[in-house]
């Protein structure tokens, strides 16, 4: 799925983990091109998410909010949200926010997935 600012693109890793790769800007303009593909995913009994930020150059508190809503869908299926590789701008502001006291950051996607598939 794309937007004029992000791209979503999504892999599965085993029968549970689906790794959403995000890239370019989260806003409120955008926001919807990754709620729809993590819903798709959902949708098809993925509960366990990982959100790639490798690519992520910026993300608004639209993006934030949407962070915490999978964050609660995915623990409402018995699932989970994990972050990897976000920049340091992205990294900042969701440090700066306190989030990281709720969502799950990793150093590397690769990171995040390896921890998505040892929650069992």
């Amino acid at each position: 799925m794309t937007d004029h600012s992000l791209t979503v693109t999504t892999r599965a890793v085993g029968e549970r983990v689906a790794v959403l790769t995000v890239s370019g800007e989260i806003d409120r303009a955008s926001r919807e091109v990754l709620a729809t593909a993590a819903a798709d995913v959902l949708e098809q009994g993925r509960h366990r998410l990982v959100l790639d930020l490798t690519g992520l150059e910026f993300c608004d508190s639209s993006g934030l909010s949407l962070f915490v809503e999978l964050h609660r869908r995915t623990l409402a299926l018995a699932g989970g949200l994990r972050l990897g590789g976000a920049r340091p701008l992205v990294a900042t502001v969701i440090l700066a926010t306190s989030l990281d006291r709720l969502l799950r950051l990793h150093p590397t996607a690769d990171a995040a997935v390896d921890a998505a598939l040892r929650d069992d």
